[in-house]
């Protein structure tokens, strides 16, 4: 299950503002780059790895007493950024942070097998599925000194919906994972969109951007 994240609570990091001298600024360049800091075993925030899946152990919140709910992925995203001047070039640098809260994260002992981990693990994915589709966005889109910070963060929030809906989504079809098919074909739905996009927040040559309407809609016309 996907306990939904406060989108206040994990803060927009607002891209610090430009520069003053940018009345002949013409260009206007994004990098991203994620979040890679090595794991700290001490730390509640687990940043996302491909090489890295979730392990029960992460989840170390204790699981309420009623509820349907086997187990709970605290998962999110983020950005901090900031801008730097160089000649007629604004270039916007924003690190995008993927994590998973270990102390908001819970497993009842009825769901602590492979397939209940599967089933989280997919949570997280999907997050880090979401935060390449804002990545790619945001670069492909023509933005001003004006007012790409409020273009950034809008889209953010945004990003924030379709995360909530997508994860519902799963949920929903998947009926929280108890559905060996549905998480099958969840599974590989999301490794196809993510080999969608590449890191850099580009399109995969040949491939076509994911939707979260087409990923849920199709889910069972595949």
């Amino acid at each position: 299950m996907f306990l939904l994240p406060q989108l206040l609570l994990y803060c927009l990091f607002p891209v610090s503002a430009p520069p003053a001298d940018t009345a002949r600024t013409t260009i206007i360049k994004v990098v991203f780059v994620p979040d890679r800091r090595p794991e700290d075993p001490a730390s509640d925030t687990l940043f996302y790895h491909t090489t890295r899946k979730l392990r029960w152990t992460d989840f170390t919140a204790t699981p309420p007493l009623r509820g349907k709910s086997g187990a709970v992925a605290y998962t999110s995203f983020a950005y901090e950024g900031k801008s730097l001047l160089k000649k007629d070039t604004l270039q916007i640098n924003l690190i995008l942070q993927v994590f998973f809260v270990k102390s908001s994260s819970w497993v009842k002992p009825i769901v602590r097998d492979a397939e209940g981990l599967a089933h989280e693990q997919l949570h997280f994915d999907i997050t880090w599925l979401v935060a390449l589709r804002y990545q790619q966005r945001i670069k492909n889109m023509e933005l001003t000194v004006e007012d790409y910070d409020s273009i950034i963060q809008y889209q953010y929030i945004e990003s924030f919906r379709e995360m909530n809906k997508l994860q519902d989504a799963y949920d929903a079809e998947t009926n929280h994972g108890q559905d060996p098919i549905a998480q099958q074909k969840w599974k590989r739905t999301v490794a196809d969109a993510l080999a969608t996009l590449t890191l850099e927040g580009a399109l995969t040559p040949g491939r076509q951007p994911w939707s979260a309407s087409w990923l849920s809609f199709n889910i069972y016309n595949r």
